[in-house]
């Protein structure tokens, strides 16, 4: 890939981590009534990213920053994915964290300092690069969980996931290290013809390449390394849970692909297996867990877990076809979670939140229109046709079949059914039991506005998810 001689690719991660020194600065002159004016800046940030980054779409795929920054058609997908979900993600937190006294600057700019940490991973040609990105990303999301001060749930939580995630940080770096050890480079590209010399069954690389699984796999939450996922997703504020639910699991299809495949493909024997395992626990255990969960957050954490093994058999495919098919469905999972988490925050209102399965009773008696979108969101889960999860699912269940895995494709299939059960049950406390709490549902209109789009798209978006998949092949292919 050839060197461009300017930082002109880098433009758009320059452009938001520069609105986010602005918003911090301009947060300690305006009142707290004129606060509304830094969440304007922050979709303004967002918006400003997406233009820079479409601008970037007709030039060449290359490199800058002496070969560890790569501009390609994959970093540009992820990031303008990225881009509108945090969009989404911001408009449903503004009228959440006003009520309940957390309308800072600091929210928003921890938000965008994110989405530059996944800009970087989405970019990374270089081990380094690649680390800061994450790190960057994670600080950030350790920041927001405790952001809620008065809240000991909360501050409990961002406990367990700054030790762990610090553990996971440290378990990918020790990998990495041994493969600069092998490779003498630090650079993907140069590690992946080194390791091409190599033999595939050499004890210290597959060593390295444990490591390096161990980390990816705790940093997605999969089994057994979920250990946080529940716990993050129940005890942070709901506006901070739909923003780890959702853009960092896109910005982890990136981790994903520029370690295994463009660094470590030649070894995809190995992680081929070691994801299977990954991804057949994470359809057990967080399909049956799932089952006896009472709290909708805990519930949808272990739902994640799930989600994240069908993620995987994609991957397992190890041919762009399968990859392909995992970045479609990441990202479709991605506009689900945001849709459901979303309904969540709707429910929500000043001194209560609605976390109990048993606060979407009798939905459909206060609002039918929202009962439908979160009707829409459960199947779209759950994997039911005509919405476009069951084609995310489809996909990567067939993607194992190709390389004659029928046996993992029986299994995802039977893990689905049983998904279906806790999913469907909303649905059931939604359309046929009586509403314990019937105080109207207030919203400002750009989020009812959203949540409709959000839902509706599971549904509507079918006629095009041909041309959806067209542009995921095509991003898949600009790795190589």
């Amino acid at each position: 890939m050839p060197e461009i001689p300017s930082m002109w690719p880098a433009l758009p991660e320059i452009y938001v981590c520069a609105m986010g020194c602005l918003i911090l600065c301009v947060d300690l002159f305006v009142s707290k009534q004129a606060r509304t004016v830094i969440y304007w800046l922050s979709q303004v940030a967002l918006l400003g990213a997406a233009a820079l980054t479409l601008s970037l779409l007709m030039t060449p795929a290359g490199m800058t920053f002496s070969g560890m920054f790569v501009h390609d058609s994959l970093s540009n997908v992820i990031k303008l994915a990225t881009y509108l979900i945090v969009f989404f993600v911001f408009v449903y937190s503004r009228d959440y964290i006003r009520e309940r006294g957390m309308f800072r600057g600091e929210y928003f700019v921890l938000g965008l300092f994110g989405v530059v940490g996944m800009m970087i991973m989405a970019s990374a040609s270089h081990f380094l690069t690649l680390y800061l990105g994450l790190e960057l990303l994670a600080l950030s999301l350790y920041a927001m969980v405790a952001f809620q001060r008065d809240s000991a749930q909360a501050t409990e939580a961002a406990m367990k996931y700054f030790v762990l995630g610090a553990i996971s940080s440290g378990i990918l770096l020790y990998g990495m290290s041994i493969l600069y050890g092998l490779t003498g480079t630090l650079d993907i590209a140069d590690v992946r013809q080194a390791v091409a010399r190599m033999e595939a069954d050499d004890v210290v690389l597959i060593f390295s390449l444990v490591f390096v699984i161990v980390g990816i796999a705790f940093k997605l939450g999969a089994v057994p390394f979920h250990m946080w996922v529940p716990d993050v997703y129940h005890g942070a504020p709901t506006s901070v849970t739909l923003y780890i639910g959702t853009a960092p699991k896109i910005a982890g299809f990136a981790l994903v692909m520029r370690l295994l495949v463009g660094g470590l493909e030649d070894l995809a024997v190995s992680w081929q297996d070691m994801l299977t395992i990954l991804a057949v626990l994470s359809m057990a255990v967080g399909n049956v867990i799932a089952i006896a969960q009472t709290n909708i957050k805990r519930m949808l954490a272990y739902s994640s877990i799930s989600h994240m093994g069908f993620f995987f058999l994609g991957v397992v495919n190890a041919t762009p076809n399968g990859y392909s098919s995992a970045l479609f469905y990441v990202l479709v999972y991605a506009v689900m979670s945001l849709g459901t988490f979303g309904m969540v925050i709707l429910l929500s209102r000043s001194g209560f939140e609605a976390e109990r399965l048993d606060d979407f009773k009798g939905l459909n008696q206060r609002s039918p229109w929202y009962a439908f979108l979160m009707l829409l969101l459960m199947f779209s889960m759950a994997g039911v046709p005509p919405t476009i999860g069951f084609y995310a699912k489809l996909l990567v269940i067939q993607s194992v079949i190709e390389v004659g895995m029928i046996w993992l494709a029986i299994l995802a299939v039977l893990f689905a059914v049983i998904g279906v059960y806790y999913y469907i049950r909303v649905v059931k406390l939604m359309y046929f039991d009586d509403a314990e709490d019937n105080t109207p549902i207030g919203a400002s209109l750009d989020m009812r506005v959203l949540i409709g789009v959000n839902g509706l798209v599971l549904l509507l978006a079918m006629p095009w998810v041909g041309t959806i998949i067209d542009v995921c092949g095509r991003a898949v292919a600009g790795i190589y």
